[in-house]
């Protein structure tokens, strides 16, 4: 066959990248083209991001892939939440406010005042955290109504960029299922939260699956970048639902985990789990609606999101603002020469989500429970990945104790898996084999979705089976069981999980 070749832009919260991938009907090869990196910008105390300038990058891209020899389709996917408003007249009224922003500070308990907590989970399945986007919407609601009275359409952030390139308003639904405000069972807005939440119905567009084509980029961006008018294909735009699609899995249960900055630590499900245990533990269901040959693929992410490698790469900003130059190759050597388990921290306690000062958190931490005060950086960056390790132990009890499932294997995928240390814990404190791979889960996930949506591969299946036949995926076997065992009884003392 003809090669396919397919334009993956693929946003995290610190960097961006566009990646050709080149189908030749038995394996994808992967191409760099763009990489830029994806600074928040503070302004009146307010931390937005920049999403004239990213618009800018993805041009860029598109310039370099057309130099590169060309391209079939485009498809866009970012973190998940965040969103910009369009008025009726098409113009984007500020950009998109971070989730770290403090502006939903106190909206939750705001949210139980207008529905229960109880009814809340039970329309939605969504992990309550701060940042979701439905409290987000109610900080505009209670502290800027103008805002929202001049907006029309409420746009996440791959569907925005997909607007600018195309001048089509759609809300995909990985992205829908982020949001805290989707009926997880009917797969549709809710109108039931959105009412009692006192948001405008308006804003809120036509769920579309991933896959849908949203037509060429319009002539104007075409003459400016001297490209063809290929087509937009609106892939899964969440990333963690991206990845969760190159999880190379054979298994119909398994375990994975999305491991970058933020970890998502679940399961594949062929339907919402929504029930007392689900929201005993606060665990969400998300999901990913894709178009294929053989029809539309629907699957639920049950799953938690963990603080990942944000402790690592916010301790990193630390240190290099003390001069302390380090790579994370470096950092990693130092953790490894560190004594083990002397003390834990759990990664989803509020201190450690702003950015700052995390080492110094972290010895705070560690004095006000009790334990070992870890000093030098290596002790730091052991603290970090043996604590992710069993808090990723914590959820997958917490998971089976939902399904009533026991899983026998962890998949560890994205830029995280570039740790060997982190892996090699995860197995141990897991007590199961780890298989690390593909480091560009995400990027793949996005690409295989183009490709379906293409009529190229035809199943998940497929897809997952080509995604398999990556390089870079590595096995790690547990080890010190009795030893992990007892750590982890400590772990769950000093922390509270």
């Amino acid at each position: 066959m003809k090669e396919k070749r397919v334009l993956a832009f693929d946003f995290g919260a610190s960097s961006g990248r566009a990646m050709l991938g080149i189908y030749d009907g038995s394996r994808i090869r992967l191409e760099e083209i763009h990489r830029f990196s994806n600074d928040p910008v503070f302004v009146g105390g307010t931390m937005y991001w920049d999403v004239l300038r990213l618009f800018h990058e993805i041009k860029q891209g598109l310039i370099k892939a057309r130099l590169a020899g060309g391209f079939d389709s485009v498809g866009i996917d970012t973190w998940g939440v965040d969103f910009g408003l369009i008025d009726d007249k098409g113009y984007l009224l500020e950009n998109p406010v971070h989730y770290r922003d403090g502006r939903t500070a106190g909206m939750q308990e705001k949210s139980f005042e207008k529905i229960s907590r109880e009814e809340f989970y039970r329309i939605t399945g969504c992990q309550f955290m701060d940042f979701n986007t439905a409290f987000q919407v109610l900080s505009l609601a209670e502290n800027r109504p103008e805002l929202l009275e001049r907006a029309d359409r409420l746009l996440l952030v791959p569907d925005l960029f997909n607007y600018l390139l195309t001048g089509k308003k759609t809300a995909e639904y990985s992205m829908v299922s982020t949001t805290q405000l989707m009926d997880a069972a009917a797969g549709q807005w809710s109108g039931r939260v959105i009412d009692a939440l006192g948001l405008p119905a308006k804003l809120f567009a036509d769920i579309i699956p991933g896959g849908t084509d949203l037509g060429p980029i319009s002539e104007d961006i075409c003459r400016e970048l001297e490209l063809d008018p290929v087509h937009v294909i609106s892939v899964a735009g969440h990333d963690t639902q991206s990845a969760m699609i190159s999880v190379p899995a054979k298994e119909e249960d398994f375990i994975f985990v999305s491991c970058g900055t933020w970890s998502l630590f679940g399961t594949e499900l062929d339907h919402p789990l929504i029930d007392e245990n689900s929201e005993k533990y606060n665990i969400t269901n998300e999901g990913f609606s894709v178009i294929s040959k053989s029809g539309t693929i629907e699957k639920a992410a049950f799953l938690k999101n963990i603080i990942g490698l944000w402790l690592i790469q916010e301790s990193r900003r630390q240190w290099i603002r003390e001069g302390k130059e380090y790579g994370f190759g470096e950092l990693e050597k130092m953790g490894a020469e560190a004594e083990p388990f002397r003390c834990f921290i759990d990664p989803d306690d509020p201190v450690f989500m702003p950015a700052g000062n995390i080492p110094q958190r972290i010895r705070e931490y560690c004095r006000n429970t009790s334990q070992y005060v870890p000093e030098t950086e290596g002790e730091i960056v052991r603290c970090i990945n043996q604590s992710l390790a069993m808090k990723y132990r914590n959820t997958m009890e917490q998971i089976s104790a939902c399904t009533g499932r026991r899983y026998n294997a962890v998949y560890m995928v994205g830029g995280g898996t570039q740790s060997g240390q982190l892996c090699r814990m995860t197995a141990s404190a897991c007590g199961c084999p780890v298989s690390a791979g593909p480091v560009e889960a995400t990027v793949l996930g996005n690409i295989v979705t183009q490709l379906m949506a293409a009529g190229l591969v035809d199943s998940l299946l497929k897809a997952r089976e080509l995604i398999a036949k990556s390089p870079d995926i590595h096995r790690y076997e547990p080890v010190d069981a009795e030893k992990w065992n007892k750590a982890y009884q400590k772990f769950l003392e000093v922390t509270g999980c």
